[in-house]
């Protein structure tokens, strides 16, 4: 399976053989119960789509409740659809995924929700450097000027303002996978990952890297 669900559990260390200390955060990996299975002549593509987290049938639409009695699987959180590898092709609705299938698997992807700041001003948003503190600075901690006082004579799109500050998708890419746990359903990568603790993310394998693995192979014959 090209990715699965999961949830950020938070970050500790951990130390290899030799001593040497990791920081490394540990994500919660399945298991995903399979609900439906796209093919080429039903939707056009082939596809698995798989949960992770258990919700209350009174907090689903009728239709979802249905959906998930149809596959016989029970009512969850989060759906999401993965493109499946040659040895998904065997999969049935109602099997479930676990972090075994990161296996072998040396780097990660991880999309998650950044957390939310608020409203901030320029300075927390951007990093701006503010202006003087003493000697009569009247701009301490103020935006500055804004639009042209020429042509065009307004703000131009994507001018650094303040506004809202976090809570969007967010990806860390090429993470290391330190560590397997199949008995804790856990994996633990190298690094932060985007969100706060018990926030849903999304684990894929790395693209990047197996794009380069793949060119070197290649490159060697």
């Amino acid at each position: 399976m090209e990715g699965l669900i999961g949830k950020k559990i938070g970050m500790t260390q951990v130390y290899d053989a030799d001593g040497k200390r990791t920081c490394v955060t540990v994500i919660e990996v399945g298991p995903c119960p399979v609900v439906q299975l796209k093919t080429l002549e039903n939707d056009g593509y082939e596809a698995a789509q798989i949960a992770f987290g258990v919700q209350k049938a009174s907090r689903l639409a009728k239709a979802q409740v249905k959906h998930f009695e149809k596959a016989g699987v029970e009512c969850a959180r989060v759906l999401k659809e993965f493109k499946m590898d040659e040895a998904d092709k065997s999969l049935k609705v109602g099997d479930k995924l676990t972090v075994a299938n990161f296996e072998g698997v040396k780097y990660v992807d991880v999309t998650g929700v950044t957390k939310g700041k608020g409203f901030a001003g320029v300075i927390k948003r951007y990093g701006f450097a503010g202006g003087n503190m003493t000697h009569g600075g009247h701009s301490k901690r103020r935006t500055g000027g804004l639009a042209a006082r020429d042509l065009p004579g307004w703000i131009e799109k994507g001018k650094k303002m303040p506004g809202h500050m976090g809570d969007v998708n967010r990806k860390a890419v090429n993470l290391e996978v330190v560590e397997i746990r199949p008995e804790d359903n856990a994996i633990l990568v190298k690094g932060s990952i985007p969100g706060a603790r018990n926030g849903t993310v999304i684990v894929r394998k790395s693209l990047k890297n197996n794009r380069i693995a793949y060119k070197a192979q290649k490159g060697a014959k």
